[in-house]
């Protein structure tokens, strides 16, 4: 298998890298993988990745729940239960945020969140990779949803005065040229909310090598706050505000403890560890297990 071996930081190019953890794929593959840390710019980042070509087969399964849709197992139902929640959060979020009307929301999975948005009266547009979560927005929503290759070569049509990207910027294998085209795409007036996990939060020191949002080879990068608030300044944007996302050390703690194999005492023992993760965060969103990046055009 095709693999990209970083000999330097891939997001600031310093050479000043190490290993941080060696972890797995806990989902689907069972595949070890390292992590390296960069102590030019905090990136953290999962070494010998499966070459673009060959990322695919690391989503082709029920487990990969955004892409998949299932409902067996008692995670998956929680995860739709939340799902439901989170979309009326997001949904407040975008109206505090913008007046605007027009929304791309980029890898769009199944496209509910698309499809939510469009029945509060917004013209949406979709972007996703995986070809059976592209098919599932167009046939069951009747959505508009694009290849990521009309993102990244520029031809999507018009502007956006909000933009989101619910967990997606550590899947790409190159966010500036996402973020460059995002700032092309944004209106001078508009919105663009990053959501990404935090591996410096509670659960991410917790957990380490088991922490469920680490999901290698899928994410690729792991953002600290410091490091998505330099790339965005770098881009061209602005952040002008953090919100931690209610839900997500829950979900997340409940599916390292399954990681960890603690069976029936999973549940439990992640909603302890999630609340007191979430707790942590209240009033310090750099803390919080997911943190939405609320960006603005500098």
């Amino acid at each position: 298998m095709s693999t990209i071996h970083y000999q330097q930081c891939p997001l600031c190019g310093s050479h000043d890298i190490e290993k941080a953890l060696a972890t797995r794929d806990h989902s689907i593959s069972g595949e070890a993988f390292d992590l390296c840390d960069c102590h030019g710019c905090g990136l953290r980042f999962t070494q010998n990745v499966p070459a673009p070509e060959q990322i695919g087969r690391y989503y082709q399964s029920e487990n990969y729940i955004s892409h998949s849709d299932t409902k067996k197992g008692l995670i998956n139902r929680l995860y739709h239960a939340a799902r439901d929640y989170m979309l009326r959060n997001k949904q407040q979020l975008v109206q505090n945020l913008s007046k605007q009307r027009r929304l791309l929301d980029v890898g769009c999975g199944t496209g509910y969140f698309m499809n939510h948005m469009r029945g509060q009266g917004y013209e949406v547009l979709g972007v996703e990779v995986d070809e059976g979560a592209r098919n599932f927005g167009i046939q069951q929503f009747g959505l508009d949803v694009r290849s990521p290759t009309e993102l990244e070569a520029g031809t999507l049509p018009g502007k956006f005065g909000v933009i989101s990207m619910w967990h997606v910027l550590e899947h790409v294998y190159d966010p500036k040229l996402y973020l460059r085209r995002l700032h092309e795409l944004l209106e001078a007036d508009g919105v663009l909310m990053i959501a990404v996990p935090n591996y410096t939060s509670k659960d991410g020191q917790k957990y380490a090598a088991h922490w469920a949002a680490y999901d290698v080879p899928r994410h690729l990068w792991h953002f600290s706050p410091r490091t998505l608030c330099s790339l965005a300044e770098e881009m061209g944007f602005q952040v002008v505000g953090k919100k931690g996302m209610p839900l997500d050390p829950f979900y997340v703690s409940l599916l390292s403890e399954k990681y960890r194999g603690r069976g029936m005492l999973a549940l439990p023992l992640g909603a302890w560890s999630g609340l007191r993760s979430f707790l942590s965060s209240l009033n310090r969103p750099e803390k919080a297990s997911s943190i939405i990046y609320i960006l603005k055009k500098a």
